[in-house]
């Protein structure tokens, strides 16, 4: 991997063997103030993690920046999947910072992700201005959904035998993780999640750095048929007053694979007795919930804020995979943060996209961390290049880009990392 020259020694960017975990460990401890205990941590995540995607910068023994990723799909406009790097526990030493040590490491597994074949990359951003710098832009939103409850808050009738309260088992686990992988192929924005992670988010797997494991509610619907096609996870936060029951039911997560099964979903949580408010995190900005309830105005977004963000790392393939609802042609330039100029010839339609590298003379350039924005559909590719501006060689080329990626399935993506 390739030195850097930072203060007295050089920063060297590499993989980690297993038993530096810990030493990883303690760097991003100390990067992100954190209390969680390092020995317990490592031994835990030594047999979760992929130890060729786990990265350190190392100044002489010490450990002064991490970095890890693993494998992960991204479903786009029309139900392709993408193969993509998740990155996570990005962190430099407090006193090693400015140096260019999280460029050398982002770098790194993303030229590494390269190799792999991989699309596109993904992450949760800590920091909104730092990962522009490599291709990332947001590409979802995220909003918490709070509604005033009691019965009728729903208008209707659930169906009998439609909702199933289900003991968590490893059963039910596969059960939930059969619902959310038929779910998310056809929810632009969201991405596969790693096994593990069902274990923890029902309470069978202690949660990593020694967090409380999840304990709360797991309620099945099946179809007229019997047939699973939705679920719901919530807990009960207890608050009493004047002997009246007031709680918050948090709903930790819902997914529903038709309306009927949204509608009645919905419908349990917001009629639960004990609690006088629903809060629901982590949700899509466009939900439908105001749509379901007797007044809209009780059901309503706060806290809307970037969710997933995006890189598009193979930008032909990424450009070809998802589907277009107009047709059109043009040279599109990329140019990253670094002066880097990538040209691609599009050509797209209803019936599906040619893309390809190509020399002839762009008709739009715009920034990568716009594109990556706008490729989901969830903004204008016009509004995201309002801050960094857009060259145009062909009146109308940003326009007709413009339309060309905007979709009618506002994207979202639940899966928190």
């Amino acid at each position: 991997m390739p030195l850097l020259e930072s203060g007295a020694m050089p920063v060297d960017f590499r993989l980690i063997d297993p038993d530096e975990t810990s030493n990883w460990l303690a760097s991003l401890r100390a990067s992100f103030h954190a209390t969680w205990l390092v020995e317990p941590l490592a031994e835990d995540v030594r047999t979760l993690w992929d130890y060729d995607r786990v990265w350190a910068a190392t100044e002489g023994d010490t450990i002064v920046g991490t970095a890890r990723s693993w494998a992960t799909e991204l479903t786009v406009p029309g139900g392709a999947f993408l193969p993509g790097t998740a990155i996570a526990a990005v962190s430099v030493l407090p006193t090693h910072r400015r140096r260019g040590v999280m460029r050398g490491l982002m770098t790194s597994d993303i030229a590494a992700a390269r190799e792999r074949g991989e699309v596109v990359g993904v992450l949760w951003a800590s920091q909104a201005p730092i990962y522009g710098r490599f291709g990332f832009g947001p590409a979802t939103r995220v909003a918490t959904w709070t509604v005033d409850v009691g019965p009728g808050v729903v208008p209707g009738d659930t169906r009998p035998g439609a909702l199933t309260l289900t003991p968590v088992s490893t059963e039910a686990r596969d059960l939930v993780k059969d619902l959310y992988e038929r779910w998310r192929t056809r929810q632009p924005g969201e991405i596969r999640r790693r096994e593990f992670v069902w274990d923890v988010e029902l309470g069978l797997r202690v949660r990593l750095r020694g967090d409380d494991p999840w304990s709360g509610t797991l309620v099945i619907h099946r179809d007229a048929a019997g047939e699973p096609d939705g679920y719901v996870r919530y807990h009960l936060e207890e608050r009493w007053e004047r002997r009246q029951g007031r709680g918050v039911l948090h709903v930790d997560e819902l997914h529903a694979l038709t309306d009927e099964a949204y509608r009645d979903l919905w419908r349990l949580v917001c009629g639960m007795e004990w609690a006088s408010s629903v809060r629901a995190e982590q949700r899509s900005p466009h939900e439908r919930l105001p749509w379901l309830v007797s007044d809209g105005r009780t059901a309503q977004p706060e806290s809307v804020t970037d969710g997933l963000w995006l890189a598009l790392i193979d930008l032909p393939r990424a450009l070809e995979a998802r589907t277009y609802q107009s047709d059109g042609r043009l040279v599109v330039g990329v140019a990253s943060a670094d002066g880097a100029l990538e040209r691609v010839e599009v050509d797209a339609s209803t019936d599906g996209a040619t893309c390809r590298p190509t020399d002839a003379p762009a008709d739009v350039v715009v920034p990568a961390t716009a594109l990556a924005a706008a490729f989901l559909g969830d903004v204008s590719l016009r509004v995201a290049t309002v801050g960094g501006g857009a060259d145009e060689h062909r009146p109308g080329a940003l326009a007709l880009l413009d339309r060309l990626l905007r979709t009618l399935d506002a994207p979202w993506c639940s899966t928190y990392f």
